[in-house]
């Protein structure tokens, strides 16, 4: 059953209700997750050489990390290529993925095939002019391919000439931030462990009712990861002069550890994924009691660094340091 979370008429803490109110009960033989809340930051991170290569053999005595340019100590140390995983994976359905979108469901779907355990889980999202659950979270591929295979274009049916580009007509195209909001605060926070989204798109958004800074903040907040795959097609805006750029895509990337790829002759869809896999099974998992104990909620800025000057660290650009659950 679709949730149908992102109508033009409903509020941003409606849509997050009517995701709730709609959530299919997890399948039986999953076992039930205990959550304990806990004053230990928690930080996923890739390492590179200067070409490029993962490096997947480094120990916690290689790694510095820094809150607020403070040195903290590292408590918890693991390489993460067999934690449990779980995946959201947010697919543009608007008009300007017609062309493209037979591609992006073969391609996801060979993906979630390779890269999902028996205790990772994924869930699949489609935005457009709205956002809807295609699949709950599950770790059924059979489930997972036939939400994908059901995946068609959809654009505002309020435009007398759908479109890609809102009109006055017309007013919502692409609801990218929305998308990766909902997925992080209903989808992904609750969960434990290793979490990551990967989003395909032109990055065009235009309807939204969230800005970037707080799709940025939620996925924060959820500890999860953001991949961007940027496919656009140029047929799609033809005429349109309003400049289509992949700078939002990179910006949420960036800034919660994950990495913005392009799509492009010499760089097929089913390669950008076979990276993203080979990432998500090479991690270091980094965690430590903050010196500053003070849960204000303000943003805590982290730099993580490897005694070998020739690597560069992949992580989250900080975390929000929420009150407890108790407090208001």
């Amino acid at each position: 059953m679709r949730a149908r979370l992102g109508r033009a008429t409903i509020p941003i803490w409606l849509l997050s209700a009517a995701l709730l109110a709609q959530k299919p009960a997890p399948p039986p033989e999953q076992a039930p997750v205990i959550k304990v809340e806990v004053d230990v930051v928690n930080v996923l991170c890739s390492v590179r050489d200067k070409n490029g290569r993962l490096i997947t053999d480094l120990s916690k005595e290689d790694f510095e990390l820094y809150e607020d340019g403070q040195r903290q100590e590292i408590r918890y140390f693991s390489r993460e290529t067999d934690l449990p995983l779980t995946l959201g994976l947010l697919v543009d359905v608007s008009r300007s993925q017609e062309r493209l979108i037979e591609q992006e469901k073969r391609a996801a779907a060979q993906f979630l095939s390779q890269v999902l355990r028996k205790k990772d889980l994924a869930f699949l999202i489609s935005f457009g002019p709205d956002v809807q659950l295609e699949q709950d979270l599950t770790n059924s591929q059979r489930l997972l391919r036939a939400a994908l295979e059901g995946l068609r274009v959809r654009s505002d049916p309020s435009g007398l000439y759908p479109g890609p580009v809102p009109t006055a007509t017309k007013p919502r195209g692409t609801v990218l931030f929305d998308a990766v909001y909902l997925a992080a605060e209903e989808k992904l926070r609750a969960e434990v462990g290793r979490k990551a989204m990967v989003v395909i798109s032109d990055g065009v958004d235009m309807g939204s009712r969230v800005k970037l800074a707080d799709a940025i903040r939620a996925a924060h907040r959820a500890d999860a990861i953001i991949y961007s795959i940027y496919f656009f097609d140029p047929g799609a805006y033809r005429g349109f002069w309003g400049g289509v750029s992949d700078r939002d895509l990179k910006t949420m990337s960036e800034e919660t550890g994950g990495r913005l790829f392009r799509v492009g002759r010499n760089r097929p869809l089913e390669s950008i994924f076979e990276e993203i896999q080979q990432e998500l099974r090479s991690q270091y998992s980094l965690g430590y009691t903050p010196t500053n104990t003070v849960r204000d909620g303000k943003f805590r800025r982290i730099e993580i660094r490897t005694r070998r000057k020739d690597l560069r660290v992949q992580a989250r650009k900080g975390y929000y340091a929420e009150p407890p659950a108790s407090q208001p």
